[in-house]
């Protein structure tokens, strides 16, 4: 795109030619003429806003493969960009939530033998099996 624009540049301010201001920037002329066609995909853009909104879950690659069950063909690509560029990304899940404040300490035992413990111990046997025992 630079270089498109450093030959408009040399074209109007040094009165240079566009074969000339091509040459000397070292772009093909046939580039400089080059006109991006997009087809327009405002009823594909349509259809993937309602069903991004009838399922809030579903990423670009699942409401892809519903729109090539209606028939539309789209490679992956092009189906990302419209699913950014119309903003319908999931959010990601939260972490879990902790929680929140300080907890109270644990009581102090007033003599022995006043707080007891459960605990899960495990092994392994000679053949390789896992066992555990509370």
């Amino acid at each position: 795109m630079a270089r498109k624009a450093a030959v408009a540049r040399l074209v109007e301010q040094r009165g240079l030619s566009k074969v000339r201001a091509c040459r000397l920037v070292g772009l093909n002329r046939s580039s400089m003429n080059y006109r991006p066609r997009r087809p327009d995909d405002a009823m594909l853009r349509q259809r993937l806003r309602e069903l991004a909104a009838e399922r809030r879950l579903f990423g670009y690659r699942r409401l892809g493969w519903l729109l090539e069950r209606e028939g539309h063909v789209l490679n992956r690509k092009k189906l990302y960009r419209l699913y950014r560029e119309e903003k319908l990304m999931v959010r990601r899940r939260g972490r879990r939530k902790r929680a929140i404040g300080t907890r109270a300490p644990l009581a102090v035992p007033e003599a022995v033998n006043r707080r007891w413990s459960l605990d899960f111990v495990s092994d392994a046997l000679g053949d390789g099996r896992r066992f555990r025992l509370l």
